[in-house]
């Protein structure tokens, strides 16, 4: 016999002895009646489910049934809501956290029957992998999975396809902050007498004299840099994605500066200026007219990553300690820092946001000020003994 109704939204089958529920999760988008059922064994376990439904549901408490799984919710969120607000940088690197990580571990899920246990596991997992092997993820970039599926479990929140989001509910890996590698005065001396001549000249005493960040040295064009007056003005950067050139604004407002052009710069960027016009003669129409400073004899910019490739094969052939580009940045704070300019101002020429910024990343700097605070009180406390010392 078929199944038969026998309360509302209730029904039961004499043949597989179970009684149905039907669940009425309302209409779509497109108007159309969502339900789900479920079988019961006893009429008083039916009842009971229906009821709480239906009491969750008058609650708000009730999330219609989306189909989603993790793998194409993460596919809607980067397309609909990552895509048009942010930096191609931002998205690239979001994709490779999903499409190399996330997915093959989590895509299946249905997004609605996704656990915190589950997110939790897979940190542990990834976590694991990083002991067992050096070349894996570290804390901070498993950290970065976090984030990511935080922020994007949080939209399905506010969207009505979650009732709450399973990554509050966990303990992210504990971040680990990495002290700056910087190079001291003396040895900034020394790669500056060595990368004199070099291609690498201006890229390396544009970021070492002013802290330049590398995207900011390699989006720096002539009509930034204001030979009257002195000033190399800051509101371009140019970076990688991948194998894609993004040219775009500066990473924040407080990135967008005036940094003085020293003598020594003024001179390097001079005669770069005046290569670069014999150059243009010389190539004639196969002179690419990119308006960049740092670019190739045929007036094409360098990409970012060869720059840095470049720089730390370059090192490598000085009997100076390992350093990347972005080191040189480092290096900048450091001798700044070493001559007595505030942290406040030296975050203030870097770009920074604010000196909190600025003492997060240099923890060294802070630990030095305080060394030299408890100096100068104890400088202090034995100067008073000493006066009240008598013969």
């Amino acid at each position: 016999m078929a199944r038969k109704t026998i309360e509302r939204n209730i029904s039961y089958d004499d043949e597989r002895k179970k009684y149905y529920v039907t669940f009425n999760y309302g209409n779509d988008d497109a108007g159309k009646q969502i339900v789900k059922r479920k079988s019961f064994d006893k009429i008083t376990e039916a009842r009971r489910a229906l009821k709480e439904f239906e009491g969750d549901k008058i609650k708000g408490n009730v999330s219609v049934p989306s189909g989603y799984t993790v793998s194409t919710w993460l596919d809607y969120w980067l397309e609909t809501v990552v895509m048009p607000n942010r930096e191609a940088t931002t998205v690239y690197f979001y994709k490779q956290i999903i499409e190399n990580h996330l997915k093959p571990e989590l895509g299946n899920v249905n997004l609605q029957n996704l656990k915190p246990t589950q997110l939790q596991k897979y940190y542990a997992k990834k976590l694991s992998e990083r002991r067992e092997n050096d070349s894996s993820l570290s804390p901070n970039t498993v950290k970065k999975h976090h984030n990511l599926m935080k922020t994007a479990l949080g939209v399905a929140v506010k969207q009505g396809v979650l009732l709450n989001n399973p990554a509050d509910r966990v303990e992210p890996p504990v971040t680990i902050q990495k002290e700056a590698n910087f190079y001291t005065p003396e040895q900034m001396k020394k790669l500056f007498e060595l990368v004199k001549g070099d291609r690498l000249e201006i890229t390396v005493k544009l970021i070492g004299y002013l802290g330049l960040r590398r995207e900011e040295a390699c989006g720096l064009k002539w009509d930034s840099v204001d030979f009257q007056n002195r000033k190399i003005i800051i509101r371009e950067a140019r970076t990688q994605a991948g194998s894609v050139i993004v040219d775009k604004g500066t990473k924040n407002k407080a990135s967008s500066r005036t940094p003085y052009m020293n003598d020594e710069l003024f001179v390097l960027l001079k005669n770069e200026k005046a290569r670069q016009e014999e150059n243009k003669k010389a190539f004639g129409l196969d002179y690419n007219p990119s308006n960049f400073v740092l670019v190739w004899d045929d007036g094409h910019p360098y990409r970012p990553n060869y720059l840095s490739v470049l720089f730390t094969k370059f090192v490598g052939t000085t009997d100076l300690p390992p350093l990347t580009l972005h080191g040189l940045r480092h290096s900048f704070a450091s001798t700044a820092h070493a001559i007595g300019v505030s942290v406040y101002e030296i975050g203030k020429s870097m770009g920074h946001s604010t000196p909190a910024t600025t003492l997060k990343v240099y923890t060294h700097l802070q630990d030095k000020t305080h060394e030299e605070a408890i100096r100068k009180v104890e400088d202090m406390y034995k100067s008073d003994v000493d006066e009240g010392k008598t013969d």
